[in-house]
C-alpha cells in the first residue's frame, strides 16, 4: 500500500516555494530586465548558479550555512528559534534558492519582450513605477508569469540532491517523493518506486500540458 505522506509533503513544499518565489521573483526580474547597474552581471550569475551547479554542492553549502555551528544558523536559532537543518523550513529555504532561476528568467524575458511604449505611456500619464508594473506590465506578460510559476513548481517537485542534503530523510517531515523513490529502489521495492514515480510523472505532465495549451490560446488571441 502506497504511503501518501511523501507525495503530500512534496506538493506542499512545491506550493509554498512557488508562492514565495513569485513574490521575490517579480521585482527581481523587473530589475534585471531594465536596470543598467554595473552589478547586473554579478546578480544574473548568482541567480543562474543553480542551473549549472550539482545539487549536492548547493545542498552542502546550505547545510553548512544553516547549521547552528556556524554564524547564520546560530543567529537564526538564537534570534528566531528557527533551525533550518533537517526541517521542513530548511527544505523551503533550499528550494527557493534552487528553483529561483526557473521563476526569474521566464518573467524577465516577458518584461524584455514588451514594447517600451507601454511603460513610457504610463509614466507620461503620471503613473508611478509600481503602478506601471502591477497595472500595465504584469497583465501583459501572463504567459511568462504562468511559465515561471509552473517551471518553479515542477522543478521543486523533482528536487533530490538539495532536499536530501538539507533535510535528510525524516518520515513525515523531510522525506519527499524523490527521496522515497530512492529509498524504495535501494530496498528493491520497484512496485512502490513505480507508484511514486508514476504519480509525479502524471501530475507534472498534466500541469505542463495545461500550460502549453493555455499559453497557445493566449497567443492566438493576442495576435488576432
Amino acid at each position: 500500500m502506497t504511503d501518501w505522506t511523501p507525495i503530500t509533503l512534496t506538493f506542499k513544499l512545491a506550493l509554498i516555494t512557488t508562492a514565495i518565489l513569485f513574490v521575490l521573483s517579480v521585482p527581481l526580474a523587473y530589475w534585471l530586465a531594465f536596470t543598467r547597474a554595473k552589478m547586473k552581471p554579478v546578480v544574473e550569475t548568482l541567480v543562474s548558479m543553480p542551473l549549472v551547479l550539482p545539487p549536492t554542492v548547493l545542498g552542502f553549502y546550505l547545510l553548512v550555512a544553516f547549521s547552528p555551528n556556524y554564524a547564520l544558523g546560530q543567529t537564526l536559532e538564537e534570534m528566531f528559534g528557527l533551525r533550518l537543518v533537517f526541517s521542513f523550513e530548511g527544505l523551503v529555504a533550499g528550494s527557493i534558492l534552487y528553483s529561483l532561476p526557473f521563476m526569474v528568467y521566464p518573467i524577465q524575458a516577458g518584461f524584455r519582450n514588451l514594447p517600451p511604449s507601454l511603460s513610457e505611456a504610463s509614466w507620461v500619464l503620471g503613473k508611478s513605477k509600481w503602478t506601471t508594473l502591477f497595472k500595465i506590465l504584469l497583465p501583459n506578460i501572463k504567459p511568462s508569469l504562468l511559465s515561471g510559476i509552473v517551471l518553479a513548481f515542477a522543478h521543486t517537485v523533482g528536487e533530490f540532491g538539495v532536499v536530501l542534503m538539507i533535510g535528510g530523510n525524516i518520515p513525515g517531515r523531510t522525506k519527499v517523493a524523490s527521496i522515497a523513490i530512492y529509498d524504495e529502489v535501494e530496498s528493491l521495492n520497484y512496485a512502490a518506486a513505480n507508484a511514486y514515480s508514476l504519480i509525479l510523472f502524471s501530475v507534472t505532465f498534466v500541469i505542463l500540458l495545461a500550460v502549453y495549451v493555455v499559453n497557445g490560446q493566449y497567443l492566438k488571441k493576442f495576435w488576432k
